[in-house]
């Protein structure tokens, strides 16, 4: 500890320098991880917010939920063969506000069950998102395929579908507005993914999500930049570390020479490497989470300690590792080959 603290504070530039692309780094990481979490609660919180089960689809569809229609006689013996079983749909559209001005939502209806908002007739439950656009409570609003009108009856927090605010409305009022009578979708919680019914296809939790257009393709390019930068992360301390080594050749001869043995020069550079690394994360954590505190509510970011402790584990991890490797040439230094090449 001593041996590597003291390096440390010889070669405070070099240290600092790497100190500062690895906070850098990280700080990017965050931020694009608290990003793709927030698109990912504003493209699917509806879906997300749903315990562990088994979702069906009209296996017709081609696994596009819009296309999907439930046969009545295969949702009745679903709904009343699963405990908990909700038959539902969603569809984009849109309502106009008392100003008439049309705002985007996803319609959602289902029938009766706790994990969906249950709504009378001529009502609507909308995503809190739409108070930001003037609309409030006991408000009427309109659809151009409903003959009648919707009152708002209150306003529910993180509901959002393919980056809309969730409009629940009743069964009826759905099936005037979209001229169908079959359900779209039925979610089973805890459902037996071994079990299947003739024409309809099932999926988990997970699998549903990639059906949705845009969330496979928006989160896989994010995460793919998440990893790389992390990778990127681990290749800087493999190259800092190299070339480190390569001008202390000589000085690690010496040391081993005297019978320091290599396990502890090894040792020397985890630590730095941890030093190093655990200043910067807790720079880079304390920036990101405070600008997870004041991000503008449009901004859809959202970076939870889990996500954060998960990546800093990893951070360290892949410094250990970019560390270690550099280090090999250390095993293979010979004390007076060393110290003649140091001299040279």
């Amino acid at each position: 500890m001593n041996l590597a603290w003291k390096e440390i504070k010889k070669n405070k530039g070099r240290f600092l320098i790497l100190g500062s692309i690895v906070f850098l780094v990280s700080f990017l990481t965050f931020i694009i991880s608290g990003l793709a979490n927030g698109l990912s609660q504003d493209n699917a919180a509806l879906i997300k917010d749903l315990p562990q089960g088994q979702f069906y689809m009209d296996e017709d569809a081609d696994q596009t939920y819009n296309l999907s229609k439930i046969d009545r006689s295969i949702q009745n013996e679903i709904l009343s063969n699963e405990k908990n079983a909700v038959a539902f749909s969603i569809q984009m559209g849109f309502l106009n506000d008392k100003d008439n001005k049309q705002q985007s939502v996803a319609f959602t209806t289902a029938t009766a069950s706790p994990l969906f908002a249950n709504v009378k007739h001529g009502e609507v439950i909308l995503d809190s998102s739409l108070k930001d656009k003037g609309i409030k409570i006991g408000d009427t609003l309109t659809n151009n395929q409903f003959n009648d009108k919707f009152v708002v009856k209150e306003f529910v927090e993180q509901k959002k579908y393919s980056h809309a605010p969730v409009a629940y409305i009743n069964k009826e009022d759905y099936q005037e507005i979209y001229r169908v009578d079959e359900m779209q979708l039925i979610f089973v919680p805890n459902g037996d993914s071994s079990k299947e019914y003739t024409g309809l296809h099932s999926f988990s939790n997970r699998e549903f999500l990639q059906t949705i257009p845009s969330y496979n393709a928006e989160q896989m390019s994010l995460n793919m930049i998440v990893w790389f930068l992390i990778v990127i992360s681990g290749m800087l301390f493999a190259i800092f570390f190299y070339m480190m080594n390569v001008q202390k050749i000589g000085l690690y001869g010496i040391l081993k020479a005297i019978g320091l043995k290599t396990s502890k020069l090894f040792k020397m550079i985890w630590i730095q490497m941890a030093i190093i690394t655990v200043i910067s994360l807790i720079l880079s954590v304390g920036l990101s989470q405070a600008f997870n505190i004041i991000s503008p509510k449009e901004m859809p970011f959202t970076l939870t300690i889990t996500t954060t402790i998960q990546l800093s584990i990893v951070f360290l991890i892949i410094g250990f590792i970019g560390a270690t490797i550099s280090g090999m040439q250390i095993k293979k230094v010979e004390p007076l080959q060393a110290i003649q090449q140091g001299e040279a």
